[in-house]
């Protein structure tokens, strides 16, 4: 399907909203920072100031969750049915395909990624988010139960929305992330506060402004652009906020958790993974290949559940580590807005002084650079496709995550699956796996030997209508699917003597 990247229209508009300086949206109105504080917004691509943000800390997250409660508790929010919310979510949904282009647009000036991925993949399935959480609004329903003791007795459950939520999202994709957490809240009938990344704030506030001209009703969602440390961290551990929703490194989880503490608010973390992706000597090379290619070069590498560790059988481990070597190497590198890029540059300074030290860390303990393995001489912040051989566990590139385009590969040469289930299963993190082989029994008996939340056979894709998640230190609770809605609520017991 041949989709127009971007619009003269959209470039406008864009355009316009990057020209004046970016507030808060707080009950319902656009506020500058009570210190007056701003920060600058750059571009990935060339390094340079495109926007300037409110710097929102403790005193701005306190406006906002006063309003967030208002609206919560004597707002017309929650006299609202749940097929009135499901209605706005769906105009909201509207309204984002009504400026996709100008949307992917920003999302690429922001966040540096391809625009052609943007407008295909970020902002459709941004708005999706909200048309499939829309139809879980009228859905989430109680039980009766069976009494256990002698009597009549009349015993139900009611499904309620927890209250106040604090959504704290991602740089790496972020309008999608924002959806991800705010439509199942809204769903539910929570009033939130979103607080962007601090290097990709623009398309959560762009999503302000549709919000409030859909019809959301003042109060319902709060936005407050800052640092982590500050406006992250004052949301955290407000004790007016009743959940936090978070998606991050596994480190920033952790201090997440500490600070929910104090009124132990919940608490959802998506956090950090090491994926494996183990083919086996049957796979289809075909179709395996560039999939193991697309699981660590999509995004630039900077996604939660990129296939990073790979495993291949001896018998086909130099044909596959050839082959993601050559997929590597004839992807266009350069600004997202070009439109033959195929690999955008990397967040930020911060995050390519990360990969960079990991991509000489893992020269130095010895692992064979197939390709790649430099930052390229050029302004911005871009770096090779990188596939690293012969690598070994004890390697800080096959040990901790890199959140960069850096493949390491290593091969087995057995069909004992307690083995390579063992190797796959050596890490701190349980987010996702990926199995490519052709033999059914092989498959299923594999995905309930790894200690994964999700577990992709002969795919890499992930879908709305299955729960998503991370076992040990990739996390707590799940999104998406039922169980994404339900996190929102709480369950009240009714028990009633007749």
């Amino acid at each position: 399907m041949n989709i127009p990247v971007t619009s003269v229209e959209g470039k406008k508009l864009a355009t316009d909203f990057l020209a004046t300086p970016r507030k808060h949206l707080i009950n319902g109105k656009w506020v500058a920072s009570q210190s007056g504080k701003t920060f600058p917004v750059y571009n990935p691509a060339d390094g340079q100031v495109i926007a300037q943000a409110a710097e929102g800390d403790k005193a701005d997250i306190d406006l906002a969750v006063a309003a967030a409660r208002a609206a919560f508790e004597r707002g017309p929010w929650p006299k609202m049915t749940p097929s009135q919310r499901a209605k706005l979510l769906w105009k909201l949904a509207d309204a984002i395909d009504a400026h996709a282009d100008e949307l992917a647009l920003l999302e690429t000036l922001d966040n540096g990624k391809p625009l052609k991925l943007a407008r295909m993949a970020d902002i459709p399935g941004s708005a999706e988010k909200f048309r499939y959480n829309a139809g879980w609004a009228t859905k989430l329903n109680g039980e009766t139960m069976s009494a256990n003791k002698p009597g009549d007795w009349h015993m139900y459950t009611l499904r309620e929305p927890v209250g106040v939520v604090g959504l704290i999202v991602p740089w790496n994709f972020p309008l999608m992330m924002a959806a991800n957490k705010m439509a199942p809240a809204l769903a539910a009938g929570c009033t939130v506060i979103l607080k962007p990344a601090e290097q990709t704030p623009l398309t959560a506030l762009r999503l302000g402004e549709l919000i409030q001209e859909v019809g959301f009703p003042e109060g319902v969602v709060n936005i407050v652009t800052g640092f982590g440390e500050t406006a992250g961290a004052a949301l955290s551990e407000h004790p007016g906020v009743d959940k936090i929703s978070f998606t991050g490194s596994t480190e920033v989880g952790k201090l997440i958790l500490k600070a929910a503490t104090g009124n132990l608010k919940r608490v959802t973390l998506e956090l950090g993974g090491k994926s494996p992706i183990i083919i086996f000597p049957d796979a289809d090379l075909d179709r395996a290949i560039p999939a193991a290619a697309n699981g660590i070069f999509f995004n630039s590498g900077q996604v939660c559940a990129a296939s990073s560790r790979l495993y291949a059988h001896k018998d086909v481990f130099d044909k596959l580590v050839e082959g993601v070597a050559k997929h590597a190497e004839k992807l266009k590198v350069g600004p997202g807005t070009e439109p033959d890029t195929d690999f955008g540059p990397l967040v930020s300074q911060e995050q390519i002084e990360r990969v960079t030290g990991y991509l000489k860390a893992g020269a130095d303990a010895g692992a064979r650079v197939v390709t790649g393995g430099k930052r390229l001489d050029r302004e911005g912040y871009f770096v090779q496709p990188t596939v690293f051989a012969d690598t070994s566990h004890d390697m800080s590139i096959v040990r901790e995550e890199i959140f960069g385009p850096v493949l390491s590969a290593s091969s087995f040469s057995d069909d004992d699956l307690e083995q390579i289930s063992a190797k796959a299963n050596d890490t701190t993190y349980g987010l996702s796996a990926y199995l490519w082989t052709q033999n059914l029994g092989i498959a299923h008996k594999m995905a309930k030997k790894l200690k994964a939340g999700t577990v992709c056979v002969n795919t890499f894709g992930l879908d709305l209508a299955v729960p998503f998640g991370g076992y040990k230190q990739s996390g707590w609770g799940r999104e998406n699917a039922r169980e994404g809605v339900e996190t929102y609520t709480e369950i009240k017991s009714v028990i009633v003597g007749l």
